[in-house]
C-alpha cells in the first residue's frame, strides 16, 4: 500500500495503549527512499499532555495524571520528514522562512502503515544537526531515565538505539545521504493549505499491540 503524492495522512507515535502524538502531513513521495512528508508552520499537531500540564519530556507516560491528546499549533520550522523503509529513525529537514536551517534525526521504531497514515514509537533520543553538519545530542537525560521502564526499553534495546544513532552520526559527518544536500532546496506549493486535526482526539485508540 503506497500513498499518493498530495494525500494528507497522520503520522502517529504509539506507546503501549496510548497514542502520544499525531501530526497530519502531506505526502510528497512514497518510493524506495521512503515516505517523504511535509508539515508547515501554523498547522496542527497533537501531543499528550496531562492534567498538570506536563508532557512526556517531563514525566514518563505511566506517571502522567489523566493524559489527553492536546491539539497545538506547530511553530518556528516548516519540516520535511523522510521515513526510510524498515528504518529505526526518521530524518527531518528544518526550514525557517523558506530557507534550510538544519536536520533533526528522530530515533523511532520502523513505521507501520495504516489506511490513514503511519504508526511508530518514539525512542526518545534525538540528534540535532546544523547546516554545516555540526551535530549534538538531544534528550539524553530523558532517554537514560526511560531505560528499564517496561513502557519504554530495557538496557539491551537502549544500546541498540545508541548504536543506530552512532551509525547515523557517521553518515552526518561524511555528508552521505540523506545529509548530502538532498532536499535542502525543497520549496512547497504556496497554494497548499495548513493541515488541521479534529478538536478532540482519543489518546487510547486501540491501535497499539
Amino acid at each position: 500500500m503506497r500513498f499518493e503524492p498530495g494525500k494528507i495522512i497522520n503520522r502517529r507515535y504509539l506507546r503501549g495503549r496510548w497514542c502520544t502524538w499525531v501530526q497530519p502531513m502531506r505526502v510528497i513521495a512514497d518510493n524506495g527512499d521512503g515516505l517523504l512528508l511535509w508539515h508547515p508552520v501554523g498547522s496542527d499537531f497533537a501531543s499528550l499532555v496531562d492534567a498538570d500540564g506536563k508532557t512526556q519530556h517531563e514525566v514518563t507516560i505511566d506517571q502522567m495524571r489523566d493524559p489527553k491528546l492536546t491539539v497545538l499549533p506547530w511553530q518556528t520550522y516548516d519540516i520535511l520528514v523522510l521515513m526510510p523503509p524498515q528504518a529505526a529513525y526518521s530524518v527531518w529537514w528544518f526550514f525557517r522562512d523558506g530557507a534550510f536551517d538544519g536536520w533533526y534525526v528522530n530515533l523511532e521504531t520502523p513505521y507501520r502503515r495504516q489506511p490513514d497514515g503511519v504508526d511508530t514509537t518514539d525512542l526518545v533520543l534525538d540528534i540535532v544537526v546544523d547546516p554545516d553538519r555540526q551535530w549534538e545530542w538531544k534528550d539524553v537525560d530523558e532517554f537514560d531515565g526511560c531505560i528499564g521502564n517496561p513502557l519504554y526499553f530495557d538496557r539491551a534495546a537502549a544500546d541498540s538505539v545508541r548504536a543506530e544513532a552512532e551509525r547515523l552520526i557517521k553518515l552526518i559527518t561524511a555528508g552521505d545521504f540523506p545529509f548530502d544536500g538532498t532536499y535542502t532546496d525543497f520549496r512547497p506549493d504556496q497554494r497548499w493549505p495548513k493541515l488541521r486535526l479534529p478538536a478532540t482526539l482519543d489518546p487510547q485508540p486501540g491501535l497499539a499491540e
